[in-house]
């Protein structure tokens, strides 16, 4: 049995877990988990989806980037994500073609109050300009740079945007089709920096973490029953 650490890096953010790896042929890599219930598989699937989602949106984006609302008038409405995703498809097209190194993420969803097919989308390496004469389906309802502080539990998180990842990442319903990609990305996003995993020595708790690298800052801490560990550190707003 060892405890072993990896990082990971995603734009602003810096993620360290902590944890115990079996027997001599294990090697180092994340254990899998036993569960009680279906209900708590589930949920570990759904934290592990929603995590990744939000180191993707991290390592993509940020404070030049923007973040976009896009509703279809009457005339271009459509009442099933079928037909709203070719419309997406279709768009993303046309940006592509005018900003050919743009990355995009794009999520479908359903307004509360009138119940019609709207599209929120992040993109980088794109001109507002460009996004709304590329659209033509209705209206840009907002369109604006992600913010340079953003903050949770009464701290400033910097460029950390896990909130508004979240936001997108629940804007999925059953209705988009079982199976279906809670969003519809380009393919030149950058992936996350992951750091081979390496044997750890010492010690670590909330009370007690991995020491800090220069420039960044303890946000988070937790652990789990099954021993892992995982901090999270944000770079210094204002210092780089």
């Amino acid at each position: 049995m060892v405890r072993v650490k990896r990082r990971i890096f995603s734009g602003s953010v810096l993620e360290q877990e902590i944890f115990t790896v079996h027997g001599p042929d294990s090697g180092l890599a994340v254990p899998r988990q036993r569960f009680q219930t279906e209900e708590d598989r589930a949920a570990h699937r759904d934290k592990i989806s929603r995590r990744r989602h939000a180191r993707l949106v991290n390592a993509n984006f940020d404070s030049s980037s923007i973040y976009t609302t896009l509703t279809l008038d009457n005339e271009h409405e459509v009442h099933t994500f079928q037909e709203a995703r070719r419309l997406r498809d279709l768009y993303i097209r046309r940006l592509r073609r005018a900003a050919p190194s743009a990355r995009i993420m794009v999520y479908m969803g359903r307004g509360k109050g009138t119940s019609r097919i709207h599209f929120h989308m992040l993109s980088a390496g794109v001109s507002k300009e460009v996004i709304a004469e590329k659209w033509g389906l209705g209206e840009v309802i907002r369109i604006s740079p992600l913010r340079s502080a953003n903050h949770y539990h009464g701290k400033n998180y910097g460029r950390d945007y896990t909130g508004l990842a979240n936001y997108l990442f629940d804007h999925w319903t059953p209705e988009q089709g079982q199976g279906s990609h809670r969003w519809k990305a380009t393919k030149n996003l950058r992936q996350p920096e992951k750091e081979t995993p390496t044997v750890t020595v010492r010690t670590y708790s909330a009370m007690k973490p991995p020491r800090a690298p220069k420039g960044y800052q303890l946000v988070e801490s937790e652990e789990t029953h099954f021993g892992y560990q995982y901090f999270k550190y944000v770079l210094v707003p204002g210092g780089g």
